[in-house]
């Protein structure tokens, strides 16, 4: 098996990895360290790594300045409560950048919005029920 770990940087892991927790409809838990968290799936998957920027000398995530953050990438995730997801989206009052709609190529339902950070996030439904 092989898992890809998707790291983006982030001004504050911590309320980066509440938002896609609740975005998700996961349980709220803390990052292993201030500047490293896990956004896991119910079974351990990692989802998505959230790292602070300018930590570890690593030159991709060495500031948000260096470059818009998200350019060149789309975290898309595929949810079987699309539902529930818009719900709590709504409820939180974050803003959508997509409304909800039939995405033509994969006949799902799906919205789009940003991240606290910026990153363009899309979340679609797993079947087109």
């Amino acid at each position: 098996m092989k898992r890809t770990w998707t790291i983006i940087g982030v001004a504050d892991v911590a309320a980066s990895l509440r938002w896609y927790q609740r975005l998700l409809g996961l349980p709220e838990a803390a990052p292993a360290h201030a500047y490293f968290g896990q956004v896991l799936d119910a079974d351990g998957t990692v989802l998505l790594c959230l790292h602070a920027w300018g930590e570890h000398d690593h030159p991709s995530l060495a500031s948000p300045a260096r470059a818009t953050p998200g350019n060149g990438l789309l975290l898309f995730f595929r949810v079987d409560d699309f539902g529930e997801a818009l719900r709590r989206v709504r409820a939180a009052g974050t803003p959508l950048d997509e409304e909800p709609h039939r995405n033509p190529a994969t006949g799902t339902m799906e919205f789009s919005l940003r991240d606290p950070d910026g990153y363009h996030v899309s979340v679609s439904a797993l079947d087109a029920a």
